[in-house]
């Protein structure tokens, strides 16, 4: 058994850049490395290669992840991956475009542009690492935070009504879009598998934890901690069907929340225009 593990963790090392120092910068216990070994494992499985495969993000701590990853890279200014991601997909219409965000760099900074791509449909895979708080920038509130939560920005209980990412995505017209949390490992492993393959904007809403700002500064406990109350406070879609909204208050509803296998993507809508142009 210890054998097959180690050919498995082998097989991974072939996906980090050689020259990068480990450990991350990353505060241990962190989430984004769960991901970062999901994204990894689900790429390994489609069997693509490095040069398939393009990875995109702005600032913030889960934007670190193509830093230490091999793949074709592009490290953006704050908010603007998905920009930068959607010249990266015109320019390559055949690359695995995959954009990794975190709540305040894709719903703050970003909203904007997260909405458009979202309405566009356009090929991209984006990872949501929803931790609902700043985490890099010192623990300030983000979109994503939950009414009444502590951050360094509220210290006083937040008042703001947050983002539910999911809904924001369905709402604009991406046509793949799921929820898991870095708990549900196997889970998220294919998700990322099943966004990758889409054809349109995908969106996983990763819940995961900050056990440095958020957890602390509300009293949530260690990163084990944190991940016990993500297996706890966890139902899937099939069972959230059968619950009632005072049951699923506080609820994550994890999987495959919407998918539309008919709705057109826009490189290839462009694409029609292009060759009707040149006849």
């Amino acid at each position: 058994m210890a054998a097959v593990e180690k050919q498995k963790s082998d097989a991974m090392l072939k996906y980090l850049r050689p020259h990068k120092k480990f450990p991350s910068v990353w505060c241990p216990g962190c989430g984004n490395g769960i991901v970062m070994g999901a994204f990894m494992r689900a790429v390994d499985k489609l069997g693509l290669s490095k040069d398939e495969v393009a990875m995109v993000s702005g600032i913030g701590c889960t934007s670190r992840m193509p830093v230490y990853m091999d793949f074709n890279s592009l490290h953006t200014t704050h908010g603007r991956a998905l920009p930068f991601a959607t010249g990266v997909k015109f320019a390559q219409p055949n690359m695995k475009v995959c954009v990794i965000t975190g709540d305040g760099d894709a719903l703050a900074i970003g909203g904007n542009h997260f909405v458009h791509a979202c309405r566009r449909n356009i090929d991209i895979t984006t990872i949501l690492i929803n931790n609902h708080i700043y985490g890099m920038t010192g623990g300030q509130g983000s979109p994503a935070t939950p009414g009444g939560a502590i951050s360094t920005t509220t210290p006083y209980g937040n008042v703001e009504k947050h983002f539910d990412p999911c809904h924001l995505a369905i709402g604009a017209g991406a046509s793949f879009v799921g929820r898991c949390t870095v708990y549900h490992y196997p889970q998220l492993e294919k998700m990322i598998m099943a966004a990758i393959e889409h054809r349109g904007f995908s969106l996983i809403e990763v819940v995961s934890n900050c056990h440095t700002y958020f957890g602390r500064l509300n009293r949530k406990g260690d990163a084990t901690a944190m991940l016990r109350q993500f297996k706890e406070n966890s139902v899937t879609v099939a069972k959230s069907k059968n619950m009632t909204a005072e049951e699923l208050q506080g609820k994550h509803i994890i999987g495959t929340l919407h998918e539309d296998n008919v709705k057109t993507e826009f490189c290839d809508e462009y694409q029609k225009v292009v060759d009707a142009q040149q006849k």
